[in-house]
């Protein structure tokens, strides 16, 4: 790995989706970095030391070279501009605009999936009581939208993997995780998405 000055600030239980994507994107550009734990439930993001690293009081939170950056899509966008070997998004500016809207997407929409399904259920086996309306109306919303974006037989969405396709994995697996129904193509690509080492590296960082 190459040496480099890099500090990132994650959640203490390693179930932000947001602090997963910028390790994994750092991961993929082979840069060594520190992993610093934030207790949340705690609040330690508002107090002392902390309060004073992280300027938004979010996470994750980078810093490099005494630069601090926070929210995920800036963190990863800057990572790529700064390091373009390994690219996390597609070099098409067509299909990278695309990626991007799928992010945007996911980060910004099916509220109540993500509220009756949270990332608990795939880091930690939570469950949840059968989904409401409102969530199965989004899980539908979901699995319509990925079976359009996944190509028949292709395991990445645009060809060539990028941040898109853990994002879009990461959602799904809340469903696949708890048991609730998903097409077998969909279920496939989760579970190759979640094979890659950059995301077993997350994962393993609960142990």
């Amino acid at each position: 790995m190459v040496a480099t000055p890099f500090t990132l600030y994650v959640d203490a239980r390693f179930t932000s989706p947001y602090a997963m994507s910028v390790y994994v994107a750092l991961h993929e550009k082979g840069l060594a970095f520190d992993v610093v734990r934030v207790d949340l439930d705690a609040a330690e993001q508002r107090t002392g030391r902390l309060a004073q690293a992280l300027p938004t009081q979010r996470v994750p939170t980078l810093v490099h070279d005494g630069f601090t950056l926070a929210e995920s899509s800036a963190i990863t966008e800057y990572l790529d501009e700064l390091y373009p070997a390994a690219p996390l998004y597609p070099a098409d500016i067509q299909s990278r605009a695309r990626a991007r809207q799928v992010q945007a997407w996911l980060r910004s929409d099916l509220a109540a999936l993500r509220q009756e399904r949270s990332t608990e259920v795939v880091f930690y086996g939570a469950r949840g009581e059968a989904l409401s309306e409102p969530a199965q109306a989004a899980a539908a919303k979901l699995l319509a939208c990925a079976e359009a974006l996944v190509p028949e037989g292709q395991g990445n969405v645009f060809g060539q993997w990028s941040l898109a396709d853990l994002d879009l994995a990461l959602m799904l697996n809340r469903l696949v995780s708890h048991g609730d129904p998903v097409p077998e193509r969909l279920v496939a690509y989760v579970r190759e998405q979640w094979q890659r080492p950059s995301v077993q590296a997350w994962v393993a960082l609960r142990t």
